[in-house]
């Protein structure tokens, strides 16, 4: 058995282990119609038909699966009701992750800060949020493994998992530690998450902590521009992962640029990849020049520009933190 099969049949196990013990409390006939579909799905695991269509017998697409193991015909095979039902999901994923989503700019003690926030479909693995804990200013971008409906409930996960941690205000590497072993224990080993957690305080200073995460960009009003490495690994990885953080004093002028791989990993109709040493030549040209969300909209406009008429491959998010006071 490959690692997915068994990470699927644990995951049906404590399903069918949870309904069992609720359908002896309960004569609600729903549960025993759960009940009875964990089994079928464990049945296929058994016979090796887990994860392909009961129609066509192609393989299922894994971002479904991964939301829900229980289903069992391609989206090619489904029934009216079953795309009507679908639809109405995707739409309510969609809904909710706007709704997670804080406002687009926030401003708190000499601090700026914006984002841009392009999902690939309806709903998006990526993760961005600010949160204002006097006198600081938190600010996370994460992104999820997979796309689509499953990677945005983990990325719901790491948003509510942050918001109550830093209710207190703690160091940025402490609750990253906490967050991925919470992480760890509610996910699959499959899915991982990389991220960064920061904390600009008053004065300037900025604590940084980079799981993973593609390399934020210190821009100075000089015009230096000069990336940061990570300080861990992604969420998700190891239970038990260490996580340290780094300090940085930012001036007036000065900025924090973030971005997901959706930015840098973009292709054009050529093959060419944006990469990182594009977006630094980018960041150098503007990094004088331009401020918050011009600079946001301007590196937009130059992957557009880059890709031309080619899709997105991946949700892209972008986040500048400016001290302005």
């Amino acid at each position: 058995m490959d690692v997915p099969s068994q990470l699927f049949r644990v995951e049906l196990e404590n399903r069918k282990h949870r309904l069992s013990a609720a359908v002896r409390q309960s004569k609600d006939e729903s549960l025993l119609d759960l009940l009875n579909a964990v089994d079928s799905a464990l049945e296929r695991l058994e016979a090796g038909g887990f994860g392909l269509c009961e129609v066509c017998h192609d393989p299922i697409e894994a971002d479904r699966l991964l939301a829900d193991p229980l289903v069992c015909r391609c989206l090619d095979h489904l029934t009216s009701t079953e795309r009507d039902r679908l639809q109405k999901d995707l739409e309510l994923a969609a809904e909710v992750q706007r709704n997670l989503l804080p406002a687009p700019v926030t401003v708190s003690n000499g601090w700026r800060a914006a984002y841009r926030f392009q999902p690939l479909s309806f709903a998006s693995g990526d993760y961005c949020d600010f949160l204002v804990r006097e006198p600081d200013l938190y600010f996370l971008l994460g992104d999820v493994s997979g796309k689509g409906v499953a990677a945005s409930m983990l990325a719901a996960n790491l948003h509510g998992l942050f918001r109550t941690m830093l209710t207190d205000g703690p160091g940025v590497a402490s609750a990253v530690k906490r967050a991925n072993r919470l992480f760890c224990e509610s996910t699959m080993t499959s899915q991982y998450a990389t991220l960064v957690c920061g904390k600009a305080r008053a004065g300037g200073v900025v604590e940084l902590c980079n799981a993973g995460h593609c390399a934020p960009f210190v821009l100075r009003k000089s015009g230096d521009v000069t990336a940061l490495d990570s300080t861990g690994l992604p969420l998700g990885v190891f239970c038990d992962s260490a996580y340290s953080s780094i300090c940085l004093q930012l001036e007036v002028g000065d900025s924090l640029f973030l971005y997901s791989d959706g930015l840098s990993e973009c292709r054009n109709a050529e093959g060419l990849e944006y990469g990182e040493s594009r977006l630094l030549q980018f960041l150098e040209t503007r990094a004088a020049s331009s401020a918050g969300d011009e600079l946001l909209d301007s590196c937009v406009q130059d992957l557009a520009h880059f890709r031309k008429q080619t899709q997105l491959l991946d949700d892209m998010s972008l986040m500048l933190i400016c001290r302005n006071a």
